[in-house]
């Protein structure tokens, strides 16, 4: 099998924009931060607002990547997409950007494998409660990998996904390895149930609201 001897810098990626905002989930809401969307992504779930991110976006190494980065002027940046574990060079950006001193994130969907992932790097993981279309796309084997320095994200659309999100988190003990987040589907379950369900049964987890949407709504770029 022939081994690449490309330099990490030079390694190929595919764009989809980069821009500064302030972050609208996860603990890090509402810090200043450069998000690096990257194209493509293997699922397809029926609330998704970032499918233009699927095709297109510019390809780049990670040289221009990081230069681009630090022309923003700001500590915080979030590697998200699509999903953007499924470009092969995802890892060697992110390693990058956490050697040149950035508090770094990744925003990944939990269907592929986080363990390559630099250690020095906040995984924030979805799991795809049913209502999303894509729970058979869940890849458990990545719950072993996760510590304090990650989140769970769970996006519900409804009651059903909730009782889904509660047994999802006993049975894989998630509260105890890491922070986990539980959001509504804008416009199809009402934040205040979800609210209230979570201090009903004294869940703990943290209540998220998706900041960029009620700042925002969906604009690409912010």
């Amino acid at each position: 099998m022939a081994v690449s001897t490309a330099a990490p810098a030079a390694a190929k990626l595919r764009i989809t924009e980069i821009f500064a905002s302030v972050q609208g989930e996860s603990t890090r809401v509402g810090l200043p931060t450069v998000f690096v969307r990257l194209t493509g992504c293997p699922l397809r779930c029926v609330w998704c607002d970032t499918a233009y991110a699927f095709q297109g976006g510019k390809g780049r190494d990670v040289a221009s990547v990081l230069e681009e980065v630090a022309s923003h002027g700001l500590l915080h940046v979030c590697v998200t997409g699509g999903e953007p574990l499924s470009q092969k060079a995802c890892p060697t950006l992110l390693t990058a950007l956490c050697d040149a001193g950035y508090s770094v994130s990744l925003e990944t969907s939990g269907a592929l494998d986080i363990s390559a992932v630099d250690p020095r790097v906040s995984r924030i993981m979805d799991l795809k409660a049913p209502g999303s279309g894509e729970e058979a796309k869940n890849c458990y084997d990545n719950i072993p990998f996760l510590n304090a320095s990650d989140e769970v994200k769970i996006v519900l659309a409804d009651a059903a996904d909730y009782e889904w999100a509660k047994a999802r988190i006993a049975e894989h003990a998630l509260t105890r390895r890491c922070t986990v987040l539980l959001s509504p589907v804008a416009g199809d379950l009402d934040p205040a149930d979800l609210a209230e369900w979570i201090v009903r049964d004294r869940l703990p987890v943290r209540f998220q609201l998706q900041l960029h949407k009620i700042l925002w709504n969906d604009a690409r770029g912010r």
